[in-house]
C-alpha cells in the first residue's frame, strides 16, 4: 500500500515536470511567433516607406502601392495583408524607427551578419531591462502585435517609450495596458516629478528607490463601481478596494503585498483603526492607506501621523524602513497639507482619488501648465 502510493507520487511529480517542460516550450513558440511576426511587420512597413520615397507623387504612389501590394499578397498568402493592415505597418515602422535599428537577420533574409547593428528597443531600454528574468531584451520586439498598435497611437514619443518599458517589465496584458493609459498613469506620475524626473520616466520607466517614486496624484479606483457624485461612506469604499484588491494593488504599483484591513493600534484604553495596511518589498516598508470621503483636515494628518508613530516603534523591524502613510481624500487644500507637515517630511502624504476616469486632456493640460 505504502509503497503504491509512493510510487503514485513520483510518477505524479514526474509527470509535473514533463508538462512544465511542455508548457515553456509552448510559451517558448509562442513568443518567437509573435516575435517573428512583428519583426517582418516592421521590415514591411520599412520597405514600404523606401518604396514610396522613389515615387515621383508620393500620396497617390503611395496609396496606388499598398492597394496592389495589398492585392497581391492577399491572392498569395490570405488574410492579413489588407491595404489598412499595410498601412498599420508602415506606421509601425515610422513610429519606431528612431529607436530601432533594422535587424541584420531580416536585412539579409536569414542570413546572419554579426558586423552590423542588432536591433534593440532602446539603448536605456536594454540597460533598464536586461536584469528581468526572461530576458526580453534579446528579441527587438518583445510585446504583442497588438500592443504596438496601441502603441503606435500615442504621438508623444517619450510617454510612448514609457508604456513599452512598463508594459515590458509588468507584462501587462492588452487590457491592462488600455487601462494604465486612458487613467494616464505616465501624466500623473510626470505631475510629481521635476523635468529631470519626466525625462527618465521615458528612459527607465517607473522606478522605486523612494517614497516619492510611490505616489500618484490622484489615484484612480473607477474600478470599484462607485459613482462620483453619488453618497457612500468610507466603509463602502473601503469594502469595494477589497472586493477589487487585485486592481487596487494593481493602481498601487510595484512591490506591494497586502497585509490587512481595520487593523487595530491599541494603548492604554484608546484603540484605533487603520484602514487599509501594505507591505512594499521594494522598498521594506509598511504603507497605511487612510480613506477619507470629504476634504482632507489637519485632524487627519495628525492621525496618520500617531498611525505611522505606532508602526516604527511597535511594528517594524530593525532592518525595516520607516512606515509610510497615504490619505486617500476627495479634495485636498495643498497649503494645509504643507503647514500641517514638516518641510523635510518623507512619510505622510496626501493623495486625490477619482472613482470615474479623469480625462487625459485634463492631465495633460496640468502638466503642460
Amino acid at each position: 500500500m505504502i509503497m503504491n502510493e509512493m510510487s503514485s507520487l513520483s510518477n505524479m511529480q514526474f509527470f509535473e515536470k514533463v508538462a512544465a517542460l511542455l508548457n515553456q516550450a509552448r510559451n517558448h513558440i509562442a513568443r518567437s511567433v509573435n516575435e517573428t511576426m512583428t519583426n517582418t511587420y516592421f521590415e514591411i512597413g520599412r520597405m514600404i516607406v523606401e518604396e514610396e520615397q522613389q515615387g515621383e507623387e508620393r500620396a497617390a504612389y503611395g496609396k496606388e502601392l499598398l492597394a496592389d501590394l495589398s492585392k497581391r499578397l492577399t491572392s498569395e498568402f490570405g488574410k492579413g495583408f489588407s491595404a489598412t493592415n499595410l498601412r498599420q505597418m508602415r506606421t509601425f515602422f515610422l513610429a519606431f524607427e528612431k529607436q530601432q535599428t533594422v535587424s541584420a537577420e531580416f536585412k539579409e533574409l536569414g542570413e546572419l551578419e554579426h558586423q552590423e547593428k542588432q536591433q534593440t528597443v532602446s539603448a536605456e531600454l536594454a540597460d533598464t531591462l536586461k536584469s528581468t528574468k526572461n530576458d526580453p531584451l534579446s528579441n527587438p520586439f518583445p510585446l504583442s502585435w497588438s500592443h504596438y498598435l496601441r502603441l503606435m497611437r500615442i504621438s508623444d514619443e517619450k510617454e510612448r517609450r514609457f508604456y513599452e518599458i512598463e508594459c515590458l517589465r509588468n507584462n501587462w496584458s492588452l487590457r491592462e495596458f488600455k487601462r494604465q493609459y486612458d487613467t494616464s498613469l505616465y501624466e500623473r506620475l510626470a505631475l510629481s516629478r521635476d523635468k529631470e524626473g519626466v525625462r527618465k520616466l521615458s528612459e527607465v520607466g517607473q522606478e522605486i528607490q523612494t517614497v516619492h517614486d510611490l505616489l500618484k496624484d490622484p489615484y484612480v479606483l473607477e474600478f470599484v463601481g462607485l459613482p462620483e457624485k453619488e453618497r457612500y461612506s468610507e466603509l463602502d469604499l473601503e469594502s469595494a478596494i477589497i472586493e477589487k484588491l487585485e486592481h487596487f494593488l494593481l493602481e498601487l504599483g510595484q512591490g506591494f503585498t497586502f497585509v490587512g484591513r481595520q487593523e487595530r493600534i491599541s494603548f492604554d484604553d484608546k484603540h484605533f483603526w487603520v484602514d487599509l495596511v501594505f507591505f512594499n518589498r521594494i522598498l521594506q516598508s509598511f504603507v497605511l492607506i487612510d480613506l477619507k470621503i470629504g476634504e482632507l483636515s489637519h485632524q487627519d494628518l495628525g492621525q496618520m501621523q500617531m498611525y505611522v508613530n505606532f508602526y516604527d516603534r511597535h511594528v517594524r523591524l530593525a532592518h525595516e524602513h520607516k512606515t509610510v502613510g497615504i490619505i486617500l481624500c476627495k479634495e485636498k487644500n495643498e497649503t494645509l497639507v504643507k503647514i500641517s507637515l514638516p518641510e523635510d517630511n518623507d512619510q505622510i502624504f496626501a493623495s486625490r482619488y477619482k472613482t470615474v476616469i479623469p480625462s487625459k486632456e485634463q492631465f495633460k493640460a496640468l502638466l503642460d501648465g
